[in-house]
């Protein structure tokens, strides 16, 4: 041991600093383009919580629809129709999880929704529908008549009329909105 610190002492030790640290070196952080405005992270929630339990989490966005694409087990993407509602949704005060913007979500997450962005659109609710055309084709290609009730073939036509009516009126609020009447 001796003969070691001996020789240890006869040589000069020196130090240089690395061209690179790579102790603190971290993935390359991933940019989203624009588009995910409409996006919001879930995370930091229970891993026992399923979809049931992140829909009632947002139960008052329920009229505007949204859906959840889930991460890993506390990690979920929420999708809203539009921005708007996202930054709505930003403000949630909940104990059980965060709600953070897509800018600021985990690289896991970022990942997610680049590569499933087709699956990411803004979310639009099913239309309005009944099963009085679904009858008629089928009962057309089967070359049977159908037996049902007269009542019950005026409500749904009267449905379609409705629905018809509402989506008409929808857009004419839109054009006009956007014409300034």
């Amino acid at each position: 041991m001796e003969e070691l610190l001996a020789g240890v002492k006869k040589v000069k030790v020196t130090t240089q600093k690395p061209k690179h640290d790579y102790w603190n070196w971290k993935p390359k952080d991933i940019q989203l383009e624009e588009g995910y405005g409409h996006i919001v992270e879930l995370c930091d929630f229970p891993a026992e919580f399923k979809t049931p339990d992140l829909v009632a989490a947002l139960a008052e966005f329920q009229s505007q629809g949204f859906n959840i694409k889930w991460v890993d087990d506390t990690h979920a993407l929420a999708v809203f129709s539009t921005q708007a509602v996202a930054l709505r949704a930003l403000q949630i005060q909940n104990p059980l999880m965060r709600v953070r913007p897509m800018s600021e979500a985990t690289q896991q997450s970022k990942k997610k929704a680049r590569n499933c962005s087709e699956f990411l659109q803004p979310f639009k609710p099913r239309p309005e529908a009944s099963a009085m055309v679904a009858r008629r084709l089928v009962s057309g290609a089967l070359g049977v008549r159908a037996n049902i009730p007269r009542e019950k073939r005026d409500e749904e036509r009267r449905k379609l009329k409705e629905a018809k009516e509402r989506k008409k009126l929808a857009i004419e609020q839109r054009e006009s909105a956007w014409e300034g009447r």
